[in-house]
């Protein structure tokens, strides 16, 4: 892409409100980023059709063995890297589940790699070194919607039969011709001209919170509101585990602690055990039964 018309991107634009902001009093520069973001959720809100139905597959990909491959470059690729890494201490998922490629490598996401955002060859490369297959997921995320790295990962995945998506911010932009949903959410400029790690970033934040979470949500890794496939493995998280399994069950500490112990303080089946009165045995058989489902697991052992 030339130079104009990198220039006539969204993101790279000025905006109008943000003309003064090296003159702006402390309050009225935060007042203004504040403001600022106030677009981020309603920009969010008008592509949720397009995050159902990348929800959608992720889940089925998930659910079938497949995995869930976020690829980007900087500030893309780091959100990339938190959301995945979260998915292990939340949902109790392999880290192979969900996984980042980020131009550069790992150390990218603590120093900049100048010049590996420009390698498109090197982003199917990439994808290429983790095995990925016509099973996965490979979501590109860019905000300018041009970044060659990620488009050679997407570029790669589907070709080889792989459900491909993008996130960016900016309308028609490249990386969307080559996947199979593109997820455009226009935030507008940034009040510092081309600074993407602001709204742009926010914006991608929360889509890939709605990503991992609404999946997780469908693979039965929730019940109620509640994260139940936590191994608790300190002191922190089996404190944790026996609020929520007081939560949900009502029962007593005394009650809650016992059924953990019985189940090396695994909340899914300690839950279970407590509302339905069945041990442990049986509960793990239903469980194996519903895929994880605890609703689900409940419903068949109280023959509902």
């Amino acid at each position: 892409m030339n130079l104009s018309n990198l220039a006539g991107l969204v993101t790279e634009q000025r905006n109008p409100n943000s003309m003064n902001l090296d003159g702006m009093p402390t309050r009225d520069i935060l007042q203004l980023i504040n403001d600022e973001d106030k677009q981020v959720a309603l920009a969010v809100e008008k592509v949720l059709p397009q995050i159902e139905t990348v929800v959608t597959h992720v889940y089925n990909a998930l659910k079938n063995g497949g995995r869930l491959f976020y690829v980007g470059a900087g500030t893309s690729g780091r959100l990339g890297v938190m959301d995945a890494s979260e998915c292990p201490p939340t949902f109790m998922t392999p880290p192979e589940l969900v996984q980042t490629v980020m131009a550069g490598g790992n150390g990218a996401f603590f120093e900049a790699v100048e010049g590996a955002e420009d390698q498109e060859e090197q982003g199917a490369l990439d994808i290429t070194d983790r095995n990925v297959t016509a099973a996965d997921v490979v979501i590109g995320i860019t905000a300018s919607g041009r970044t060659p790295y990620p488009i050679g990962a997407v570029k790669y995945a589907k070709k080889i039969g792989a459900f491909t998506a993008s996130l960016t911010s900016n309308k028609d932009s490249e990386i969307s011709s080559f996947v199979d949903c593109p997820m455009e959410v226009i935030v507008g400029p940034e009040i510092l001209t081309g600074s993407t790690r602001m709204k742009a970033a926010t914006s991608h934040k929360m889509v890939l919170n709605m990503i991992s979470t609404a999946v997780m949500v469908k693979l039965g890794k929730v019940y109620e509101n509640l994260m139940v496939d936590v191994h608790a493995s300190n002191y922190k998280l089996k404190e944790r585990a026996k609020r929520n399994v007081i939560a949900i069950t009502e029962a007593s500490y005394e009650s809650a602690e016992e059924a953990l112990e019985k189940t090396d303080y695994k909340v899914k089946p300690a839950i279970i055990m407590l509302k339905t009165g069945k041990s442990l045995q049986e509960v793990d058989v239903a469980l194996t039964t519903t895929a994880g489902n605890v609703r689900e697991a409940i419903k068949s052992l109280i023959g509902e």
